[in-house]
């Protein structure tokens, strides 16, 4: 069965930048790209073609039929359908993608201060959905434009990781680029002398264990994927720091998101709070299980 990768469009440039990138992808994948574009107050679609006068969705419909001949321009023979949704954008996105393989969404750019600024609706997608989430800002034209850098996946040795890894390597893989595997660990304590100081020796062994770990939960997946060449890095320090030091040059930064079924108010959790606000390039958030309330 043919991959379907739906993006929103909103009209804003940064739903613009969101369906390049899924356009892009797509067509990689050899996927249907989905435009859906969902507000409460559309009319219901006619059964025929309206005229322009009576066209109760002209500004929706004049929208779509923009960004349509955008992909159209650079991808003429990409499977494409459009869907004008009168619902609640959350209630609609929600909806789509669970009826998807991939789910592409802007989010709002403020000029030069290096953060996201994710609406309530991009939010609750990320904490709710099980489809992976890909957000992408206005500023990373090099990524859009497929001109990006390496896929850098973040690495928790402690949870669950094969989700992650799994779309990071095919992803490296479809685009032809080199893996960048990162683990940030917090230095054990015996690593500090009693002035506060590290002790070099100690941080050595502490990076040498790390180092070896990675290697293990890496192997699997290098034998699978011979031809994605893997750079893995343990940097010895919080794991949202670590990754954000290694994606200024980045194509796309893939990290993990607990889903807990049972929790009544489900949370994306502080390290991809961190890096979806902070990240210089396009982010994928891939839920996995997880365990507990």
């Amino acid at each position: 069965m043919q991959e379907t990768i739906t993006a929103g469009v909103d009209g804003t440039p940064e739903s613009s930048a969101a369906v390049l990138w899924a356009a892009r992808e797509a067509q990689l994948r050899r996927a249907r790209l989905r435009l859906l574009h969902a507000w409460v107050l559309l009319a219901p679609e006619p059964a025929g073609p309206p005229g322009e006068e009576s066209d109760q969705n002209y500004w929706p419909h004049r929208m779509m039929d923009e960004v349509t001949g955008t992909v159209r321009a650079r991808y003429p023979d990409l499977p494409l359908e459009r869907e004008l949704v009168p619902k609640d954008p959350l209630e609609a996105l929600a909806d789509a993608a669970g009826r998807s393989d991939l789910l592409v969404l802007g989010t709002r750019d403020l000029g030069p201060v290096s953060r996201y600024v994710l609406g309530e609706v991009g939010l609750q997608l990320i904490a709710r959905t099980t489809t992976p989430t890909v957000l992408v800002r206005t500023r990373q034209e090099a990524a859009v434009a497929g001109r990006g850098g390496d896929v850098v996946v973040g690495v928790g040795l402690h949870e669950p990781h094969e989700p992650q890894l799994a779309f990071a390597f095919d992803c490296a893989l479809r685009h032809g680029v080199t893996l960048r595997a990162v683990h940030g660990r917090h230095l054990p304590s015996f690593a500090y002398n009693r002035g506060g100081g590290v002790e070099p020796y100690a941080a050595e062994e502490a990076a040498a264990v790390a180092r070896k770990d990675l290697a293990r939960a890496l192997s699997p997946w290098r034998e699978k994927y011979p031809d994605v060449a893997v750079d893995a890095r343990v940097e010895l320090e919080s794991p949202a720091p670590a990754l954000l030091h290694d994606t200024a040059d980045a194509g796309l930064l893939v990290v993990g998101r607990r889903h807990r079924r049972l929790r009544p108010a489900p949370r994306i959790g502080h390290i991809v709070q961190a890096v979806v606000h902070h990240a210089a390039c396009p982010v994928a958030v891939v839920p996995y299980e997880g365990k507990g309330g």
